[in-house]
């Protein structure tokens, strides 16, 4: 079951309610209704309650920070690692400038391949993370630049192992075309990879270690995740690759070193908590690394190794980070300093969409003012075949949001009387990502 629904238990004598890993985005449900943050919501049920709530994280997000650091929370902090193990070392690699050298194979620079080779001549355990499902990102033709795209939504289809293109979205299939539709000419190529090429690769650069892999595709159920996770930790395998999962909270106790293949993918991310969530993510993936008696050791490899987050990141400088980033968002009127609240629409005629969407800013705009961006168009546009615009209001954090209610619900009211609303579907999402 969701960890999310287990707020909706009937509690009758609550005293105490823990949010571990407060700071994972997991937490907010997007799809479908209802959509909160389960965080927040916990916090409302134990106030309901008279209960306590515990929030814990070891690089909590800003929003709790922020409150900590004013007052509105509590504040406690434990300076030890469990155990008294000391952090692991943090080593920064280059891609770009191992490119230029030589010194990298197939997706691995060669200090990361020295590591995990000096590792496994130890008998110990090594964990690869990468960002990204499948065998490859997407497929293209580099004559007239054609993408194997989904044609339901607009965005690119993910490569995986046996030649079939997969919709991430929602779920279309086909098999890889050996030459390109558009040109007919040229054989198209993969571009970028996934963890399963990763799998492949370090398979056959390190043909005597037993390789795993750890993502939604390798495990469809949670079953299927605990009989890898409980292979792994009774070292049944020597290198797990893996996607967000392996940072969950696993305590692995053979791991020694941990690899981050691609940063960029972390650091680049199209949405306003990037950074952040960069921070939180390589920090949590270094954290499932170490043993009491062998300090562990993290390479992260990047083609931006004078990014800020990195030098954070390297130092376990979470307050740094939190400084930095709480002035980007203040500057720049991001939550915790605003509540956003994004508006769906969707409709499967893009001209309707678009009339639907700059009348609906007009309306909002004339009571809201200069707090209504948009109608912006999301980075997928396209799923399912319908079209989707964006509207986003941003609501000072000490404004009365039930006001900002009532104006969004009149407004709502509005747009239903238009003879167009039939096929128009219109999503409010409270504190969106």
């Amino acid at each position: 079951s969701n960890t999310r629904s287990a707020l909706f238990m009937p509690f009758h004598r609550l005293g105490l309610v823990v949010v571990d890993e407060e700071h994972d985005p997991s937490y907010k449900q997007t799809e479908p209704a209802p959509r909160y943050h389960a965080r927040d919501a916990a916090i409302m049920l134990a106030s309901m309650h008279g209960a306590r709530t515990l929030l814990g994280s070891a690089t909590p997000s800003l929003e709790s920070y922020a409150h900590a650091v004013t007052g509105k929370f509590g504040l406690v902090s434990l300076t030890e690692r469990y155990g008294g193990t000391q952090p692991p070392s943090v080593v920064i690699s280059d891609t770009l400038r191992a490119v230029k050298r030589g010194e990298r194979h197939a997706h691995f620079n060669n200090i990361l391949l020295e590591k995990i080779g000096e590792r496994l001549d130890c008998g110990e355990q090594v964990l690869l993370f990468q960002n990204r499902r499948g065998y490859s990102p997407y497929v293209s033709c580099t004559q007239c630049g054609w993408t194997a795209r989904c044609p339901n939504c607009n965005v690119a289809l993910t490569l995986h192992s046996g030649g079939r293109l997969v919709c991430h979205y929602c779920g279309h299939t086909e098999p890889m075309p050996r030459r390109c539709p558009s040109c007919v000419t040229a054989e198209v190529q993969t571009m970028g990879f996934g963890t399963e090429k990763v799998e492949e690769e370090i398979a056959s650069l390190f043909p005597a270690a037993r390789v795993v892999r750890l993502d939604r595709d390798a495990m469809p159920s949670e079953s299927a995740c605990n009989r890898i996770v409980g292979a792994f930790e009774r070292g049944e395998y020597d290198i797990m690759v893996g996607t967000q999962v392996i940072t969950k909270g696993f305590d692995f106790s053979r791991v020694t070193l941990v690899g981050i293949l691609n940063a960029d993918n972390l650091l680049n991310a199209p949405d306003f908590r990037a950074s952040e969530r960069a921070f939180q993510t390589m920090m949590q993936f270094a954290g499932r690394g170490g043993r009491r008696d062998v300090r562990g050791e993290v390479v992260i490899q990047t083609s931006e190794p004078d990014n800020p987050v990195l030098r954070w990141v390297m130092n376990a400088d979470y307050d740094g980070m939190a400084r930095a980033l709480l002035a980007e968002r203040s500057r720049f009127f991001y939550p915790p300093y605003a509540r956003l609240v994004t508006v769906t629409l969707r409709h499967r005629d893009a001209g309707v969409l678009c009339r639907a969407a700059a009348e609906m800013a007009d309306m909002l705009r004339r009571r809201f003012s200069n707090r209504v961006f948009g109608p912006n168009t999301p980075p997928v546009d396209r799923i399912r075949n319908e079209v989707i615009a964006e509207i986003v209001l941003k609501i000072e954090s000490g404004a009365p949001m039930s006001r900002a209610r009532m104006l969004l619900r009149e407004v709502l009211n509005e747009i239903s009387r238009r003879e167009w609303y039939k096929y128009l579907t219109v999503i409010c999402n409270v504190d969106a990502s």
